[in-house]
Protein backbone atom coordinates (compact mmCIF):
# COMPACT_ATOMS: atom_id res chain seq x y z
CA UNK A 1 0.00 0.00 0.00
CA UNK A 2 1.46 3.03 -0.65
CA UNK A 3 1.63 5.85 1.29
CA UNK A 4 -0.44 8.43 0.30
CA UNK A 5 -3.39 6.16 0.09
CA UNK A 6 -5.89 7.37 2.64
CA UNK A 7 -9.67 6.01 3.99
CA UNK A 8 -12.31 7.82 4.17
CA UNK A 9 -15.89 6.32 4.88
CA UNK A 10 -19.15 7.89 4.56
CA UNK A 11 -22.46 6.55 5.00
CA UNK A 12 -25.59 8.19 2.41
CA UNK A 13 -28.07 5.67 2.19
CA UNK A 14 -28.06 2.49 0.48
CA UNK A 15 -24.33 1.67 -0.02
CA UNK A 16 -25.06 0.29 -3.61
CA UNK A 17 -25.56 3.75 -4.24
CA UNK A 18 -22.78 5.53 -2.70
CA UNK A 19 -19.73 2.49 -3.71
CA UNK A 20 -20.84 3.09 -7.11
CA UNK A 21 -20.12 6.52 -7.02
CA UNK A 22 -17.04 6.58 -5.48
CA UNK A 23 -15.77 3.25 -7.50
CA UNK A 24 -15.80 5.46 -10.52
CA UNK A 25 -13.00 8.42 -9.25
CA UNK A 26 -9.65 9.22 -10.81
CA UNK A 27 -7.62 8.01 -7.39
CA UNK A 28 -10.18 6.24 -5.78
CA UNK A 29 -8.01 2.57 -5.61
CA UNK A 30 -10.95 0.61 -3.67
CA UNK A 31 -14.48 0.50 -2.40
CA UNK A 32 -15.90 -1.65 0.13
CA UNK A 33 -19.39 -1.53 1.72
CA UNK A 34 -20.12 -2.54 5.07
CA UNK A 35 -21.48 -1.29 8.62
CA UNK A 36 -20.13 1.17 11.01
CA UNK A 37 -21.33 3.13 13.77
CA UNK A 38 -23.44 0.88 15.83
CA UNK A 39 -22.91 -1.02 18.79
CA UNK A 40 -23.70 -5.14 17.43
CA UNK A 41 -19.92 -7.03 16.77
CA UNK A 42 -19.93 -8.72 13.13
CA UNK A 43 -23.70 -7.44 12.09
CA UNK A 44 -24.98 -8.97 9.14
CA UNK A 45 -27.49 -7.76 6.29
CA UNK A 46 -30.54 -9.34 8.02
CA UNK A 47 -30.05 -7.99 11.51
CA UNK A 48 -29.16 -3.96 9.67
CA UNK A 49 -32.34 -4.44 7.76
CA UNK A 50 -34.09 -3.81 11.21
CA UNK A 51 -32.86 -0.87 12.13
CA UNK A 52 -32.12 -1.49 15.90
CA UNK A 53 -28.28 -2.39 15.54
CA UNK A 54 -27.21 1.37 15.55
CA UNK A 55 -24.60 0.81 12.17
CA UNK A 56 -25.61 2.49 8.92
CA UNK A 57 -24.88 0.49 5.75
CA UNK A 58 -21.54 2.44 4.84
CA UNK A 59 -18.20 2.56 2.41
CA UNK A 60 -14.80 2.90 2.93
CA UNK A 61 -13.07 4.60 0.03
CA UNK A 62 -9.23 3.95 -0.10
CA UNK A 63 -8.25 6.88 -2.02
CA UNK A 64 -4.59 8.81 -3.30
CA UNK A 65 -4.88 12.00 -1.83
CA UNK A 66 -2.06 13.00 -4.88
CA UNK A 67 -4.91 12.20 -6.93
CA UNK A 68 -8.04 13.29 -5.16
CA UNK A 69 -8.46 15.29 -1.74
CA UNK A 70 -10.73 14.15 1.14
CA UNK A 71 -12.58 17.98 0.09
CA UNK A 72 -13.39 16.18 -3.18
CA UNK A 73 -14.50 12.97 -1.87
CA UNK A 74 -16.46 15.45 0.72
CA UNK A 75 -17.47 17.60 -2.40
CA UNK A 76 -18.89 14.41 -4.34
CA UNK A 77 -20.76 12.66 -1.11
CA UNK A 78 -22.92 16.15 -0.79
CA UNK A 79 -23.92 15.87 -4.33
CA UNK A 80 -25.26 12.56 -5.08
CA UNK A 81 -27.36 12.22 -1.69
CA UNK A 82 -29.78 13.98 0.06
CA UNK A 83 -28.04 14.78 3.19
CA UNK A 84 -30.94 17.08 4.75
CA UNK A 85 -33.39 13.87 5.19
CA UNK A 86 -33.12 12.04 8.67
CA UNK A 87 -32.61 8.61 8.36
CA UNK A 88 -33.65 8.42 4.76
CA UNK A 89 -33.19 8.28 1.11
CA UNK A 90 -35.79 7.87 -1.18
CA UNK A 91 -37.37 5.03 0.22
CA UNK A 92 -34.77 3.26 2.19
CA UNK A 93 -36.07 4.42 5.53
CA UNK A 94 -34.70 3.60 8.79
CA UNK A 95 -31.09 4.86 10.81
CA UNK A 96 -29.35 2.47 8.79
CA UNK A 97 -29.90 5.06 5.69
CA UNK A 98 -28.77 7.88 7.85
CA UNK A 99 -25.92 10.56 5.95
CA UNK A 100 -22.83 10.55 8.10
CA UNK A 101 -19.32 11.07 7.89
CA UNK A 102 -17.25 8.76 9.99
CA UNK A 103 -13.86 10.73 10.47
CA UNK A 104 -10.29 8.88 11.18
CA UNK A 105 -8.61 11.77 12.34
CA UNK A 106 -9.10 15.58 13.13
CA UNK A 107 -8.25 16.95 9.63
CA UNK A 108 -11.00 15.21 8.17
CA UNK A 109 -13.16 15.18 11.29
CA UNK A 110 -12.43 19.89 10.63
CA UNK A 111 -12.93 19.35 6.80
CA UNK A 112 -16.31 17.95 7.11
CA UNK A 113 -17.39 20.86 9.89
CA UNK A 114 -15.90 23.34 7.29
CA UNK A 115 -17.74 21.62 4.23
CA UNK A 116 -21.03 21.52 6.06
CA UNK A 117 -21.02 24.84 7.72
CA UNK A 118 -19.87 26.28 4.26
CA UNK A 119 -22.46 24.29 2.75
CA UNK A 120 -24.80 25.99 5.06
CA UNK A 121 -23.71 29.50 4.61
CA UNK A 122 -24.42 29.08 1.39
CA UNK A 123 -28.06 27.68 1.71
CA UNK A 124 -27.08 25.23 -1.18
CA UNK A 125 -29.53 22.44 0.40
CA UNK A 126 -33.58 24.22 1.19
CA UNK A 127 -33.49 22.65 4.19
CA UNK A 128 -30.99 21.96 7.35
CA UNK A 129 -28.11 19.39 7.24
CA UNK A 130 -29.19 16.83 8.93
CA UNK A 131 -25.43 14.65 8.24
CA UNK A 132 -24.17 13.27 11.67
CA UNK A 133 -19.89 13.57 11.91
CA UNK A 134 -19.04 11.11 13.85
CA UNK A 135 -15.57 9.28 14.84
CA UNK A 136 -15.41 5.89 12.88
CA UNK A 137 -15.50 2.95 15.15
CA UNK A 138 -15.19 -0.83 13.96
CA UNK A 139 -15.80 -1.07 10.25
CA UNK A 140 -17.52 -4.59 9.30
CA UNK A 141 -17.14 -5.35 5.56
CA UNK A 142 -20.83 -6.53 4.68
CA UNK A 143 -21.31 -9.81 2.89
CA UNK A 144 -19.56 -10.15 -0.30
CA UNK A 145 -22.71 -10.47 -2.52
CA UNK A 146 -22.99 -6.57 -1.53
CA UNK A 147 -19.33 -6.22 -2.88
CA UNK A 148 -19.43 -4.48 -6.19
CA UNK A 149 -23.21 -4.86 -6.53
CA UNK A 150 -24.04 -2.28 -9.17
CA UNK A 151 -21.01 -4.09 -11.42
CA UNK A 152 -22.47 -6.60 -11.19
CA UNK A 153 -25.85 -6.69 -11.28
CA UNK A 154 -26.70 -3.21 -13.72
CA UNK A 155 -30.22 -4.77 -15.00
CA UNK A 156 -31.57 -4.42 -11.77
CA UNK A 157 -34.31 -2.23 -11.48
CA UNK A 158 -32.85 -0.54 -8.33
CA UNK A 159 -29.64 0.13 -10.18
CA UNK A 160 -31.03 1.39 -13.15
CA UNK A 161 -33.78 3.92 -11.43
CA UNK A 162 -32.01 4.86 -8.40
CA UNK A 163 -28.43 4.64 -9.11
CA UNK A 164 -28.25 5.17 -12.49
CA UNK A 165 -29.86 8.73 -12.16
CA UNK A 166 -26.50 9.43 -9.37
CA UNK A 167 -24.26 8.26 -11.89
CA UNK A 168 -25.23 10.64 -14.24
CA UNK A 169 -25.04 13.49 -12.29
CA UNK A 170 -22.04 12.40 -11.14
CA UNK A 171 -20.64 12.01 -14.97
CA UNK A 172 -22.21 15.63 -15.82
CA UNK A 173 -20.64 17.91 -12.83
CA UNK A 174 -17.44 16.00 -12.35
CA UNK A 175 -16.00 14.57 -15.59
CA UNK A 176 -12.38 15.86 -14.69
CA UNK A 177 -12.55 13.48 -11.34
CA UNK A 178 -14.01 10.27 -13.76
CA UNK A 179 -11.41 7.17 -14.09
CA UNK A 180 -10.79 6.77 -18.04
CA UNK A 181 -12.79 3.66 -19.24
CA UNK A 182 -10.84 1.19 -21.48
CA UNK A 183 -13.40 -0.78 -22.73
Amino acid sequence: MNDTLQIATFAGGCFWCTEAVFKNLEGVERVVSGYTGGSIKNPAYREICTGRTGHAEAIQIYFDETQITYKELLEIFFATHDPTTLNRQGNDVGSQYRSAIFYSNDFQKQEAIDFILYLEKEEIFNNSITTEIVEVGVFYNAEDYHQDYYNLNKEQPYCQYIINPKLKKLKANYIHKLKKQTN
